[in-house]
């Protein structure tokens, strides 16, 4: 298994598996704005332009509603379930993949895999049903995918724990805290971190930590400065954040007891900047 708060069974990244939705070779994570355009360079792309006229009607709309997006406003969602197979790479070859991706799981087996473009705050989202038949396919315009926020609440838990195990150290005040913040948390105000760096914690500490939050159903990778793996846990508000060096080592293992973790979301000014990336490919392709 390996070190830190969230591990993957027997040391198994596949626990989660964390991909770029309707992208190829050409659109991989962590691309700029530029990484769209040069997938919409390549050879064939303008029969495809040609021929998906609601692609080329839709960009500049995204555009708007990116302009007028805010981190902490409701998001705006697009219905791209019937766009046919030609609309839909188009669509993956204008935006591209970005930065942060990831999976939720939600009942009867339904699973939401999103993906953000190389717009900030432009996100892909799409649901499959235990059959991996997708039974819906949006954009959505947010700091963050709804869903991701509301199944990280839905049916989590409290903070509740028993009697400690034999060889703890630290861990009983450590989930009194934590319970304290989660009942003083409210939606807006900033996140409190646990940096296990400076807390010092023995095998059994974490193991029973582990036990007492749980799994959650979210499990988000950002490919910022670095890699960050987020992953919820089964309490409400408390998420397991994880940034690695490039030789995938845990160089900071926290715990934050807020709102979905800043690292993975949209900022008010990445909106603006997306709007103007976004009606710059327009400029250069669609007209």
């Amino acid at each position: 298994m390996k070190a830190g708060f969230w591990m993957a069974p027997e040391g198994a990244d596949a626990a989660m598996t964390i991909a770029p939705i309707g992208v190829d070779e050409l659109a991989t994570p962590g691309r700029t704005g530029s990484g769209a355009v040069h997938g919409l360079a390549r050879a064939g792309v303008e029969g495809l332009i040609e021929r998906c006229e609601r692609v080329g009607r839709l960009l500049p709309e995204l555009a708007d509603a990116l302009a007028r997006q805010k981190a902490d406003a409701p998001g705006r969602l697009v219905d791209v379930t019937e766009y046919d197979a030609d609309e839909r790479e188009l669509l993956s070859q204008a935006l591209g993949s970005g930065e942060v991706s990831g999976v939720v799981a939600l009942p009867d087996g339904v699973t939401a895999q999103i993906s953000e473009s190389t717009m900030a705050g432009l996100w892909r989202v799409r649901f499959s049903d235990a059959d991996e038949r997708v039974i819906g396919d949006y954009l959505e315009i947010a700091a963050i995918p709804e869903v991701v926020r509301r199944a990280a609440v839905a049916n989590a838990r409290d903070v509740a724990f028993g009697p400690p195990p034999e060889n703890v150290m630290n861990v009983m005040p450590l989930l009194a805290e934590i319970r304290a913040r989660v009942d003083a948390f409210e939606p807006g105000a900033e996140s409190h971190i646990v940096n296990f760096s400076l807390f010092p914690m023995t095998p059994e500490d974490m193991a029973f930590l582990q036990h007492t939050l749980g799994d959650g159903p979210v499990g988000l990778l950002s490919r910022g400065y670095g890699k960050c793996r987020i992953h919820a846990t089964a309490t409400r508000h408390v998420w397991s954040v994880q940034y690695f060096n490039a030789m995938d080592e845990i160089i900071l293992d926290t715990l934050e007891i807020g709102d979905v973790p800043v690292v993975a979301q949209a900022a008010v000014e990445d909106f603006r900047d997306s709007s103007e990336r976004l009606l710059e490919i327009h400029e250069a392709y669609f007209k």
